[in-house]
Formats: structure tokens, sequence, C-alpha cells
């Protein structure tokens, strides 16, 4: 069984490092399209394999995008997503907006709860 686990995105590169006896082989897809230049070298430990993908400029924009990383059958063994662009801004503050709502409303019905209980 291959197992998969993020280390991040940094620097434009996505690394993973991946248990398995044998060196994978991994496949890494943006929109069903492989990428190419993702690189599977060995790991900082035995049965370790570092995947680093570069992310290519061309697979940015705006709202959310999904890279699959598949193994040599084709299944799916994980994946990442870039969320960018002013789309995303928007959700996020007014997400945050409602959030605060609702710890405004938390906190008075606290307060009254607390004032009422002296």
């Amino acid at each position: 069984m291959t197992n998969l686990t993020s280390l991040g995105l940094t620097e434009g590169i996505w690394e993973a490092l991946v248990a398995a006896d044998d060196k994978p082989a991994l496949v890494v897809e943006h929109d069903g399209t492989p990428l190419a230049d993702t690189e599977v070298k060995a790991g900082p430990e035995d049965g370790q394999w570092l995947l680093r993908v570069p992310v290519p400029a061309s697979a940015l924009s705006d709202g959310i995008q999904i890279f699959r990383v598949l193994d040599g059958d084709g299944a799916t063994l994980g994946q990442f997503e870039i969320l960018a662009g002013a789309p995303l801004a928007t959700d996020i503050r007014a997400e945050l907006a409602l959030l605060r709502a609702e710890l405004d409303l938390l906190k008075s019905a606290f307060r009254r709860h607390c004032a009422e209980s002296s």
C-alpha cells in the first residue's frame, strides 16, 4: 500500500513524502493533463520517496485549482489545491463577517446569562 503525506507548497514547488517499498510510478494531473517535471527521488528514510511537483504558472488562475496525485494504476493517492484570485477574497471576507456576527451574538448571550446569574 502506498501512503502520501503532504509537506506543503514552497516557492512554487509542492512536495510530499510517499511511503512505498519500491520507487512508485506517480503522475500529477491538473484538469486531466499530466504535469511535466514531476520528480520522485529517494526520501529521508528507507521506504520513503520525495515527490516534487513544480506548479506551472499556466495552472494558476482565479478560483480553486485541484492537482491529483495518481499511482501507476491510475488510482488517486491524494491531491492538493491552490486557491487564488478576487472571488476567493470576497468569499473569505463574507465568511469572516459571518463568523464575527456569530461571535458577537454569543458574547452578548453569555453576558446576559452572567448578568442574570448574579
